[in-house]
């Protein structure tokens, strides 16, 4: 079972934690906004910027997942939005679980980790996207979203690989 803290101190530790957990899913092909393989190096410069948003320094917030030995096993952020007219909700994006830690359900552990901090911040809706092809659009539907469109052929994963990028919504009051 993982604990979930929502903006917890982003130590150096648990910098690097995130950031290998970030590294090693994309490495196993997770759909987390590269293609394997990557590095730190690779990574850092984005994974900076994102955290550098988050509790107290920023509009967003990072929800992690520490398994029992208090190590990142899962991790999303709740992206704010800039116009004040969409502040009732935010986007959840690189949800991720640790390789490790997959077909444990710590999937779906996550996403409801995610509606419930949405809950807390006061949001009425939670909006993400994923990579098409991969299933994953079953998996979201799964925990109570729903497919409000698509853009096909947006991600480029590789020359004459194009996949659709599908958006997805959950409205917190519907889950409550």
């Amino acid at each position: 079972m993982l604990r979930f803290v929502l903006n917890p101190e982003l130590t150096e530790d648990l910098f690097d934690d995130v950031l290998d957990c970030w590294v090693d899913v994309t490495n196993a092909g997770g759909a987390v906004g590269w293609v394997p393989p990557v590095t730190a190096d690779d990574i850092r410069q984005v994974a900076t910027a994102t955290f550098a948003r988050c509790g107290q320094k920023g509009p967003d917030s990072l929800l992690v997942g520490l398994d029992g030995e208090g190590r990142v096993a899962a991790w999303a952020v709740l992206v704010a939005n800039a116009n004040p007219l969409m502040a009732h909700w935010r986007t959840v994006m690189r949800v991720m679980v640790h390789p490790k830690h997959q077909g444990k359900g710590y999937g779906a552990d996550l996403m409801r980790a995610v509606a419930d901090a949405g809950l807390r911040l006061g949001l009425e809706a939670l909006k993400l996207t994923c990579r098409g092809g991969l299933g994953l659009e079953s998996f979201y539907a799964g925990c109570g979203y729903q497919e409000i469109g698509r853009q096909p052929l947006a991600i480029r994963v590789a020359p004459g690989d194009d996949r659709d990028e599908i958006a997805m919504v959950t409205f917190l009051e519907q889950r409550a």
